[in-house]
């Protein structure tokens, strides 16, 4: 994939709150990435889209990690070990992943890469969050421009910095009936939901997704998932431990709202058996779930799960339970849920190229509609870069929100 050429590298900060984009919009090619705190690997996913309506998906891939960085990344949790290898690491496998899409799929011209990295620590009632992968050398190793560092402006207007996937679910729903309620199920639970109306929507974390499923699985049987739910399957809910778990002040707090991937490990059940535990904590997902319904406008009408934990039988058997309506993955909505967080990234590069909103005050609770991330050029001109940087100057001319 060429040189590391360092001297060549500029990047350009895109924060602060969103401004109407002066350029027409037009359609860009990009890859997003994802790694999420399941530490499952890479997804990657081409996308077409002018970051507003049109969206026309294409080919994805994961790359699973291998198990030196994903103990690595294991290692990191919370800002400790050496970050600076895990982070080159990571970053070099992100280029492998984009490169194999590329050539596997014989993509051409992909303009932009939406680059999440690897989050390992956040904290938003302290104003942090940190998301480990280097998008400049990200930029270099694939000789295409990239956009990272997506939460910060969030945060800096004070959001939580999560979750940033709302918009575009919004954006896929279209004319599904509503409303209705997106549910991710990654290491996090977090959900979108959409009402009647055009521009009513809400996003916050529900509670733990699969982290606290994957931990234990990996601690009790050595494999770091519940492959099919079939160890809960085996087991009794711990109902004194579920109930305990209810009892945390998080699900009192009104959203939006987000969580770190360890938040709930001091709910972890003691002196359970292997299969018992793991129905405990499955039992704890599905419980946090039903909990957010409260805080909902009014109640979906059908429920579209993606990430991880839609594999997970019994998990999905627990929701359908608890919520008493639909609950079925997102690829009865005709998407593709291994490929959605990773399309997400993608077309919120494109809106942070237009400088348009990444995130409302209904989704991560900032307190106006606001834009972000960082562009990292590749090496050379990039026939977008007059346009871009035209976009960028905008960032402190105080217009007024555009909530497109």
């Amino acid at each position: 994939m060429g040189p590391v050429l360092y001297h060549n590298h500029r990047s350009t900060t895109i924060d602060g709150s969103a401004v109407s984009a002066t350029a027409p919009a037009r359609s860009r090619r990009v890859i997003g990435l994802m790694s999420g705190t399941s530490l499952d690997g890479v997804d990657a996913a081409f996308l077409i889209t002018d970051g507003r309506g049109q969206i026309t998906p294409g080919p994805a891939i994961t790359v699973p990690y291998e198990a030196a960085l994903k103990e690595g990344l294991r290692r990191v949790l919370g800002g400790r070990g050496p970050i600076a290898e895990v982070e080159r690491a990571l970053t070099h496998v992100h280029a492998e992943t984009v490169r194999v899409l590329i050539e596997r799929h014989e993509l051409e011209s992909v303009e932009l890469i939406g680059f999440h990295g690897h989050t390992i620590l956040h904290r938003p009632e302290e104003g942090r969050t940190w998301q480990i992968g280097d998008g400049g050398l990200l930029a270099q190793l694939t000789g295409i421009d990239v956009v990272a560092d997506f939460r910060s402006a969030d945060m800096a207007v004070g959001g939580e910095g999560a979750p940033l996937a709302p918009l575009y679910h919004r954006a896929l729903a279209g004319r599904l009936p509503r409303p209705i309620a997106v549910l991710n199920l990654g290491g996090v639970g977090n959900v979108t939901w959409l009402g009647t109306g055009a521009d009513e929507i809400l996003a916050f974390d529900t509670g733990p997704g699969n982290a606290l499923i994957d931990d234990w699985a990996l601690a009790h049987t050595g494999r770091a998932v519940d492959e099919g739910g079939a160890l809960a399957a085996r087991g009794r809910i711990d109902e004194t431990a579920l109930a305990r778990f209810l009892a945390h002040p998080y699900f009192e707090r009104l959203p939006p709202k987000s969580l770190d991937r360890d938040d709930f490990a001091a709910c972890v059940p003691v002196g359970l058996g292997a299969a018992d535990g793991a129905a405990t904590l499955t039992a704890m997902t599905a419980a946090s779930v039903a909990e957010a319904v409260r805080h909902f406008p009014s109640p979906p009408r059908r429920w579209f799960v993606t990430g991880g934990g839609r594999h997970n039988p019994v998990l999905m058997a627990m929701l359908t339970q608890r919520l008493g309506v639909p609950v079925e993955p997102v690829e009865q909505a005709g998407w593709v849920g291994d490929a959605l967080e990773a399309q997400a990234f993608a077309y919120l590069a494109v809106r942070a190229l237009e400088r348009l909103p990444l995130s409302l005050p209904s989704t991560t609770g900032a307190r106006v509609p606001v834009s972000g991330g960082r562009l990292h050029r590749a090496p050379g001109p990039a026939p977008s870069e007059a346009m871009a940087d035209a976009a960028f100057a905008a960032n402190d001319e105080g217009d007024q929100p555009d909530s497109g």
